[in-house]
């Protein structure tokens, strides 16, 4: 039965490489949407008529241990209206989070994930020759040029290679900002690792790399502190060694957009000898949750409506400015904040 929706996905596949790689100021993205819902959202992206948008993990529930089922998640998704409406007008690129990788907050022991892997890959029809195809996970980059000024976009494997998170067992029980019950602890154990050695240094050899400004798409949150549920916050030496991976490469302009919340914000994470990393989460495609967890790094949000994340780089200024924008489903500007590069560049 299968077989006429893989069909059909592949007949609606699309390749990011049909579409110029250069003059890209302006990227929409967002996560957390259900092959279920109608997605009306793509149309109110479409509006803003960005270069690129970028899905930053649970680009829909699947949630399977039979991939089939996952493929067939996937055909509903391609043959959403407005999701070939989307793919028809914007080169999209793509990484994942837990639900669209296999099983809510799953790490490297989900023994599905090659084969997920393969679906993933297909189903946003990339190349067969590509180096995503010839390593483990699917962690990957993208160089554009504007006006002689590089963009480069990162995307983090933040699944594949991941351990498995602390259980929490009760550590910030007289915490009073924790109302809700949390899922995980920090880990103390410094063994453990979010991204995998390889993915590590795949990671150094990308920030090398001479660049204006630096996106990161990473599916759980990087800026915010610790709430108990998925972030790199669960392992803050993987969180510091990120940090100290900039320094060490002295890589400028690096802004981080996220997902997986059910909500958006602005985080802003502040580092001895270091500029300020933000992090412009965007997460309700369809999802919503019922409250946002305590975050001492928020300076935007939180906004709890269905929304997408727009990033927009005025490349023609000497000192390029970088806005960030948070959208609702109607069409309203819920957060706005600029910022010059200049300000997350080495001085």
């Amino acid at each position: 039965m299968f077989g006429k929706y893989f069909s059909l996905f592949i007949a609606l596949g699309f390749s990011v490489h049909c579409f110029s790689q250069n003059n890209i100021s302006k990227i929409a993205f967002g996560s957390c949407g259900s092959q279920d819902s109608p997605l009306p959202i793509f149309d109110v992206v479409l509006k803003h008529q960005p270069d690129l948008f970028i899905f930053l993990g649970d680009n829909l529930y699947g949630d399977t241990r039979n991939m089939e089922d996952l493929k067939e998640d996937y055909a509903t998704l391609g043959a959403k209206p407005t999701f070939q409406n989307l793919k028809k007008n914007v080169p999209i690129i793509a990484t994942w989070d837990d639900h669209d990788y296999g099983k809510n907050d799953a790490g490297r022991h989900y023994p599905f994930k090659a084969e997920s892997k393969e679906i993933f890959l297909n189903f946003f029809n990339e190349p067969k020759d590509s180096e995503r195809r010839k390593h483990e996970g699917i962690y990957t980059s993208y160089m554009y040029e504007t006006n002689g000024k590089k963009l480069q976009i990162i995307l983090v494997d933040n699944r594949t290679f991941r351990d498995d998170l602390k259980p929490y067992t009760g550590q910030f029980s007289r915490d009073k900002r924790y109302f809700y019950n949390l899922d995980y602890a920090p880990h103390t154990d410094t063994t453990k690792t979010f991204l995998g050695e390889e993915q590590w240094k795949w990671l150094e050899g990308e920030l090398s790399k001479p660049a204006d400004v630096r996106i990161i798409g990473s599916g759980t949150q990087f800026g915010i502190e610790f709430n108990g549920y998925e972030a790199w916050a669960n392992m803050p030496h993987e969180q510091k060694r990120f940090l100290n991976l900039v320094k060490k490469t002295r890589a400028n302009g690096v802004v981080f957009i996220t997902g997986d919340v059910h909500y958006a914000e602005i985080s802003k994470l502040v580092e001895p000898d270091l500029y300020p990393i933000y992090d412009v989460t965007s997460s309700g495609l369809s999802s919503t949750w019922k409250f946002a967890c305590p975050n001492n790094n928020r300076i935007e949000g939180p906004i709890m409506e269905n929304h997408f994340g727009l990033i927009t780089i005025d490349w023609k200024e000497l000192t390029p400015k970088i806005k960030m924008e948070i959208w609702d489903i109607n069409d309203e500007q819920r957060i706005e904040k600029t910022i010059e590069l200049s300000e997350i560049s080495f001085k």
